[in-house]
This record gives C-alpha cells, sequence and structure tokens, in this order.
C-alpha cells in the first residue's frame, strides 16, 4: 500500500487585537518554535497557503492578514488611520494576544517595514529574519517606484490618480506576471482573490494612503539598519532578481550590516513565492536549522 506523508492542515481563525478583528493561519505544534509570516501589497496571508504546511511539521507558522487587507477586519468606529506604524501597533498587539515571545519572522515587500517596526519594539523577541524582496536599504528601490515617489514628493490629486489607475484586475495581473520568465507559472487564484479584495469599498484609496505613507518607511531605513548592526539578527535574504520594486542591490546591502547575512538570488519577479516555492521553503529549513531553531526551540521549551 502507498503511503501518503502527513501533511500538516491549516486553521484559520479571528483575534481581537489593537480594537482589530485580525485573521491569521496557523499551523504546527503549539509548543514548537514560531514563524511569523507576514505579507506584502496586494496579497495577503493566502499567498502562504502552499508555504505553510511544507515548514509546520518542525514549527508553528502563523500567518496574519494586515489591517487593510485580506480577511482581516477594522470596525468603522475604530477610526483606524492606515499607516505603516500602524501596521506595525496592530500587529505588535497580535502577538501580544498570541503570547507570542520569540519568533522567526518570514518578511515579503509590506511586510518588511512592518516586521522590521516589530524588532525595533522588542528586539529580544526576534530569533532569525527571512526577507524575501522585502527592502530596507535605499538602494534597493526600483524604478518601479518612481510614479510613488513623485506622489511623496507632489502629493496631489492628480499624481493620486495616476497610480488609482493601476489599483483595478488587470493591474494585479500584471504585478504577478512583471519580471517572470515564464508568466504561465502564475496562478489565477492570488491575483483574482487580490483583485476582489481591493474592489471593497474604500479599499483602494487605504491603498493610496499606504502608498503615500512609504516615505516615511524610508526615512526609516537608518533606524532598520542600526538594528541589523547592534542586534545582528541571523538573516537570509531570498530575492527573485528580476523583481522591478526591490531591486538585488538592496539583498546585498543587508550584509554592510550584518556581514554574516546569507544572499541568494531566484531567476523569477517580486512574488518568488509563485514560482519557486520548493527553493524557498527548503533553503528556510536549512537556514533556520542553522541558525535560528535552537534559540526558539529552548524558548518553546520553557
Amino acid at each position: 500500500m502507498t503511503s501518503i506523508p502527513d501533511i500538516p492542515l491549516t486553521s484559520h481563525h479571528r483575534i481581537e487585537a489593537d480594537g482589530v478583528h485580525v485573521f491569521y493561519r496557523e499551523a504546527g505544534p503549539t509548543n514548537a518554535p514560531v514563524i511569523l509570516l507576514l505579507h506584502g501589497f496586494p496579497t495577503s496571508s493566502f499567498q502562504y497557503r502552499e508555504l505553510i504546511p511544507r515548514l509546520a511539521d518542525r514549527y508553528r507558522v502563523i500567518a496574519p492578514d494586515l489591517p487593510g487587507f485580506g480577511f482581516t477586519e477594522v470596525p468603522a468606529e475604530r477610526g483606524y488611520h492606515y499607516t505603516f506604524d500602524a501596521l506595525a501597533k496592530t500587529i505588535f498587539a497580535f502577538t501580544q494576544a498570541l503570547k507570542l515571545t520569540r519568533y522567526a519572522m518570514y518578511v515579503f515587500d509590506y511586510g518588511a517595514p512592518t516586521g522590521f517596526r516589530l524588532a525595533l519594539m522588542a528586539p529580544d523577541r526576534v530569533t532569525a529574519i527571512i526577507s524575501q524582496n522585502g527592502n530596507a536599504y535605499e538602494e534597493g528601490l526600483g524604478d518601479a517606484w518612481q510614479p510613488i515617489q513623485r506622489y511623496w514628493r507632489e502629493p496631489t490629486l492628480e499624481h493620486r490618480n495616476a497610480i488609482r489607475t493601476g489599483l483595478t484586475a488587470e493591474g494585479m495581473r500584471h504585478e504577478y506576471s512583471v519580471g517572470i520568465p515564464d508568466p504561465a507559472l502564475i496562478k489565477p487564484e492570488g491575483y483574482t482573490l487580490d483583485a476582489a479584495l481591493l474592489a471593497r469599498p474604500g479599499n483602494v484609496d487605504i491603498q493610496l494612503d499606504l502608498f503615500l505613507d512609504y516615505a516615511n518607511n524610508v526615512k526609516l531605513y537608518p533606524k532598520f539598519q542600526e538594528y541589523f548592526r547592534t542586534a545582528k539578527p541571523p538573516l537570509l535574504a531570498i530575492w527573485g532578481k528580476f523583481d522591478p520594486y526591490f531591486i538585488p542591490a538592496g539583498a546585498e546591502a543587508f550584509k554592510k550590516d550584518i556581514p554574516t547575512a546569507t544572499v541568494r538570488f531566484l531567476p523569477t519577479g517580486h512574488f518568488a513565492l509563485e514560482t519557486h516555492l520548493r527553493e524557498i521553503s527548503i533553503a528556510m529549513r536549512e537556514f533556520l536549522m542553522e541558525h535560528g531553531e535552537s534559540t526558539a526551540s529552548e524558548d518553546a521549551a520553557l
């Protein structure tokens, strides 16, 4: 009789944190080392649907939806202001609600400035960082940022609306395929869900507010870099080298502040998990077993 491997099941939950109903996916033993998966624009924890079970035999894997994304719900009476400081505050409250005192972080795109703020708030909690096209250096900003950088310099309605025109179903499909040598590898479920959630009333303006606030992430880059230099967390930068948004120089730059950082490039674009899931999951497991697991395991055993 053929043996079928035991694949961990992912469960789906909501918890109240910072006045927000945070939706999250979770799998793995509750006493195992924790990996916190933080998604980016325009995605949600759905982007980790295939990564989670590939890690959950050995780790407790938790992937929340950021406010404004996925299935996290922000009550209107909360009066939420969509900034990266606010996203980080909510996700920090989320980790508090789940009593997460030690965790490795996988940060992608918006997940990077969110996760790096968590590290500034509680550096002793971070056991390791995996950055997949999650930037912290000005040299990592590609030419694709030019329309948004113009919006930073001149936050006019004209420049806001110029970005708005790309926040469509076709725009989301393009986001996923750009820089991918074979776009046929991209499953339609991801960008179709993103587009549907983006089309909810008011959500496009949430995204435009976050685009404008991203300038404050760039201003914080020096503080993130100081954290890297002082805390020196084990760091794996695994990067789609054809990403037009966060270019390879951003991955290489981590080594300036963390000389022991591991930097790997994959022949793909921004959404590297869509084409290189196996390579990323194997690299993560090897990296965490070498660098991050012993400390986290000791904490989990307490």
